[in-house]
């Protein structure tokens, strides 16, 4: 389908510490960019929890949405200019998806809801799901700027989302296992964590990209650039997006919000001041105007409210999470499992609620996954296009990858408060302490 598309009078550009110039040309894109619901999307941290451990990451999901933007046009530049398609069904680049790549990059996390995934857990809610419904939803300014494209070009857009638009290359550059978004976050991610794990080529794995019949495939001569992007991505899932003080935040944040949802639904909170904007969320009645109303700055602002509210284990969760106060860590296996119901107990004889102040995390449960293309939830494998035109997946000639295809990584570790291990504890909690130092020894804590 042919879209009939308003250029900008001169292309805009906005600057950025990742991709230097993020360029637009489409009136679309603009208009976009400048909905209110997009515009949420700079209240809301990328990385959630991280920014307590890795002090520099306050970036936000508008500057990763930007980046995703860029690197789908710059994609879509490649494949029109090496690529492009000569017959009806060759397989090759079709220039008139460009917008609704384009448009998909750039709207494919604006369903987040604050803190993210934390907040899902909570609240059973999917920001896949809330970014289709903000989308489609002719409530949306998003909505009336893509309808002004063609009536059915909301749906379209989130059919990329859904991963059921008819295009198997539209859908690829978004989410597969080498995809805009994974590759903007990587090198986001890692700048402003101030890590190098993230790092890798992204202007060589550019250039190897090319567009076949049922999706995205790279040259055989740009497979190192590729292994080289594997890594990187299973390092960073280890030491940033695992790293066992950013979960003890999280944990902390989670006992936070639950036991607000469990004090309104006791009926224990008419005497606070009234949170009226997660009231929905609470009742499990929630439309999208409630949905866009929240943001990491209303969260925090009920937190600060909290630290005066006359529930002790609220008060103390919300001073805990504002002034980083992580939960403690201890890495447990199948072995010492059998303890954890028996650490909780210690830690609740010393005086803790052990449904607030104790938890099991595991990071395999956590939204990033390494690569594995035999897994029952893999994304598109990686294929390489040999100079024949064949296809091989990436991990069948590549010994570094196939090294790390398919192996579980990550750990589980039961979090407790972290005055359990005063060196010097109070006669009260002096018997739990000596019996909860028993159990965990102190080179396994984090």
């Amino acid at each position: 389908m042919t879209y009939n598309l308003e250029m900008l009078p001169r292309e805009k550009v906005f600057r950025d510490p990742i991709h230097n110039y993020i360029h637009v040309q489409h009136r679309v894109i603009l208009d976009l960019i400048n909905t209110k619901e997009f515009q949420r999307l700079r209240r809301v941290k990328q990385l959630g929890t991280a920014s307590f451990t890795f002090q520099g990451a306050e970036h936000s999901r508008f500057t990763h949405c930007m980046g995703v933007y860029e690197i789908t046009r710059q994609i879509c530049d490649n494949f029109q200019r090496n690529y492009p398609t000569k017959t009806p069904g060759d397989g090759l680049w079709d220039d008139n998806e460009r917008i609704v790549a384009l448009c998909a990059a750039l709207l494919h996390d604006v369903g987040h809801g604050p803190y993210s995934h934390t907040f899902e857990h909570i609240f059973n809610t999917d920001h896949e799901a809330w970014t289709r419904e903000i989308i489609t939803s002719p409530e949306t300014e998003i909505n009336q700027v893509l309808r002004k494209v063609s009536a059915d070009f909301p749906e379209k857009v989130a059919g990329v989302i859904a991963h059921t638009y008819e295009n198997p290359q539209v859908v690829q550059m978004i989410s597969s296992q080498i995809d805009a978004d994974r590759m903007d976050y990587l090198l986001r991610d890692a700048y402003f964590t101030g890590t190098k794990y993230g790092m890798f080529d992204l202007t060589r794995i550019l250039r190897v990209m090319r567009p076949y019949k049922d999706g995205i495939a790279f040259d055989n001569d740009g497979m190192h650039a590729v292994e080289d992007y594997v890594l990187s991505r299973f390092q960073m899932y280890q030491q940033v997006y695992f790293h066992p003080v950013s979960r003890g935040m999280e944990v902390v944040l989670t006992k936070l919000l639950q036991r607000a949802k469990d004090l309104y639904e006791h009926n224990h909170m008419n005497d606070f001041e009234m949170p009226s904007l997660l009231i929905p969320f609470f009742e499990n009645h929630v439309s999208i105007n409630d949905y866009l109303l929240l943001d990491d700055g209303v969260l925090n602002t009920y937190f600060t409210l909290w630290q005066d509210y006359p529930d002790e284990i609220l008060k103390d969760l919300a001073h805990r999470f504002l002034n980083r106060k992580p939960f403690k860590s201890a890495e447990y296996n199948q072995v010492t499992e059998k303890m954890l119901p028996e650490l909780a107990d210690i830690v609740e004889s010393a005086g803790f609620d052990k449904k607030y102040y104790t938890a099991i995390n595991t990071s395999y449960d956590l939204p990033y996954d390494t690569y594995s293309p035999n897994s029952n939830k893999s994304r598109t494998q990686i294929e390489i296009m040999n100079d024949d035109g064949s296809l091989i997946e990436l991990s069948t000639i590549s010994n570094l990858v196939n090294a790390l295809t398919g192996k579980i990584s990550g750990d589980e570790r039961f979090y407790f408060p972290k005055s359990m291990l005063i060196e010097h504890p109070s006669d009260i909690f002096s018997d739990a302490y000596v019996e909860f130092q028993s159990h965990i020894h102190n080179d396994s804590i984090i």
